[in-house]
């Protein structure tokens, strides 16, 4: 009997090891349009706070919000850390460089795809497997598209968690603040209707906010 018991507990022991850890996908959409180029400092920021919070094993990847976002050209970066922590560091350092480089460099947009970014989100996240999926969207939420682009479509978002960063206010907001109100109701909606769920930062100071 007590040999069956050391027995077990050894069994237990080694799949307490093996047990799967849920990993995290993150996909990070920047709006760079008009003015709101301004605001990706801010960005910057937020990407370096995942860069230290996300584990090996996880995956990030962020993306310009343009013309036409549904295109692999538009991910400035994307990266799944490696198991080995000196590796997954050094990843997260190219990571930051490289981001930090877009943002010294970037030039304004004059339409906001925001719905085809989160379809190439969507497209990424799934080819990773990760356990847990959150798409961020650093944008005011105004989509302008080009002509003849179309996004009146199903997003799809089973088990997905899209959460509006930084959502700024537009001139014409001041004006009719109901506008605002509206824009954000309307993407809500959409989300949910998607089988997503919706969240909203805009207290971006605050760590407890930005928790995944």
């Amino acid at each position: 009997m007590k040999q069956l018991l050391i027995t077990l507990s050894i069994v237990f022991a080694l799949t307490a090891c093996t047990e799967h850890k849920p990993t995290t996908g993150l996909y990070l959409l920047l709006d760079t349009s008009g003015t709101y180029t301004k605001e990706l400092k801010k960005a910057q920021q937020i990407i370096n706070y995942y860069l230290a919070q996300l584990e090996p094993g996880d995956s990030f990847a962020v993306a310009r919000i343009d013309s036409g976002s549904f295109s692999e050209t538009d991910i400035i970066a994307k990266v799944t850390f490696d198991q080995r922590p000196s590796r997954a560091n050094e990843q997260k350092r190219v990571f930051s460089a490289t981001i930090s480089q877009f943002i010294e460099t970037v030039k304004s947009s004059a339409y906001t795809d925001i719905s085809g970014g989160i379809l190439l989100a969507k497209e990424y996240l799934n080819e990773t497997g990760a356990d847990k999926k959150f798409i961020m969207v650093f944008s005011d939420m105004q989509e302008e598209l080009p002509k003849g682009y179309k996004r009146d479509f199903e997003l799809s978002l089973p088990d997905y968690e899209v959460i509006a960063l930084n959502v700024t206010k537009l001139r014409s907001d001041n004006q009719d603040p109901a506008q605002y109100m509206q824009r954000l109701k309307d993407w809500q909606q959409r989300i949910e209707q998607s089988g997503g769920k919706w969240r909203m930062i805009n207290d971006l100071e605050r760590e407890q906010s930005l928790a995944l």
